[in-house]
């Protein structure tokens, strides 16, 4: 439920549409172990600097950056950790800052 919320707030805010939200089977990678969750997909699709910048990661980077936004309990940190990638990205960063790793590969 937490993704259809940040989907629902992507939309009304305006930084993804409907033909956007059409475009949600498009092919995103993802990392080695995470799959993309559909609330960074509509960031993606909404906003073609960010996926750009998203494809050019490695593989295990995206991994990262993904198990990040996983691993927030609330919404409005899913929501703060999504907003995040989008600068972040923009800024060249290639992994969240301060954070240990995912725990989940091997």
């Amino acid at each position: 439920m937490a993704n259809l919320d940040i989907i629902h707030h992507l939309l009304l805010s305006g930084q993804c549409t409907l033909k956007h939200m059409s475009q949600m089977r498009k092919v995103i990678p993802a990392g080695v172990v995470h799959k993309v969750p559909n609330d960074l997909r509509a960031l993606f699709l909404a906003n073609s600097e960010t996926l750009e910048a998203w494809i050019d990661l490695t593989p295990l980077a995206r991994n990262e950056w993904i198990c990040w936004i996983e691993s927030a309990k609330k919404q409005e940190t899913r929501l703060r950790k999504i907003e995040r990638i989008r600068s972040d990205l923009l800024a060249g960063k290639r992994r969240p800052c301060c954070w240990p790793g995912c725990n989940h590969r091997t």
